[in-house]
């Protein structure tokens, strides 16, 4: 089985989801943040796997549930903390993010036979799933992060080790408020979505 691996931050108001104000509050933003993480963290928990991870900027609150193992995340650029990630795992691997709470199990139940590396890119450009049968923290170092082309540079940086890579569906971050309003209509009755009805109406608002 796989160390599922999920790096996230705590969600703070103006440290979490800043593209999200205007037109939410950064309140609001944090709120968004908090409930997409806790939708994320539930579907990893129920999904089989060796070792559940939460790589963690801050400190763990009530959205997280059982079963977990918290990290601190290294300091440095957004590659060195993935690549940290990686090296604390001793066997297969599949890292995500915070950002995609529409993730399922079946997304997330992956098998390296016959593959190296999983790679799930973003509509954006990056990448939401990065799973490495044998992590090696120097596949991620140095590549530009948060950028168009971060996922084709990330994916090409796994081909040009000589990895067999299997790539996972294109999902969409939630990084704008047309991103968040269309991920929340793929899982209408997730937390994320709950919240964001709340807060795009004015009887949620503050």
């Amino acid at each position: 089985m796989t160390t599922l691996l999920v790096i996230a931050k705590e969600p703070l108001p103006g440290r979490v989801k800043t593209r999200l104000t205007p037109p939410f509050t950064p309140e609001e933003a944090a709120e968004l943040a908090e409930a997409a993480l806790a939708d994320t963290l539930r579907t990893v928990a129920a999904t089989p796997a060796t070792r559940r991870v939460l790589v963690l900027d801050g400190a763990p609150g009530p959205w997280l549930p059982p079963g977990f193992d918290v990290v601190p995340q290294c300091a440095g650029g957004l590659d060195e903390r993935l690549a940290d990630a990686f090296a604390r795992c001793s066997g297969p691997a599949l890292l995500i993010g915070m950002d995609t709470p529409q993730v399922t199990s079946d997304l997330l139940t992956v098998d390296f036979t016959g593959c190296d590396a999983y790679f799930g890119p973003a509509e954006d450009g990056g990448f939401w799933a990065l799973g490495l049968a044998e992590p090696d923290p120097a596949l991620l170092r140095g590549v530009p992060m948060s950028t168009p082309v971060t996922g084709a540079v990330q994916r090409q940086r796994l081909v040009a080790a000589g990895l067999r890579v299997r790539d996972l569906p294109c999902l969409r971050d939630v990084d704008t408020a047309a991103d968040a309003h269309a991920v929340a209509a793929l899982v209408p009755h997730g937390r994320f979505a709950a919240r964001l009805a709340r807060c795009a109406t004015p009887a949620g608002r503050r």
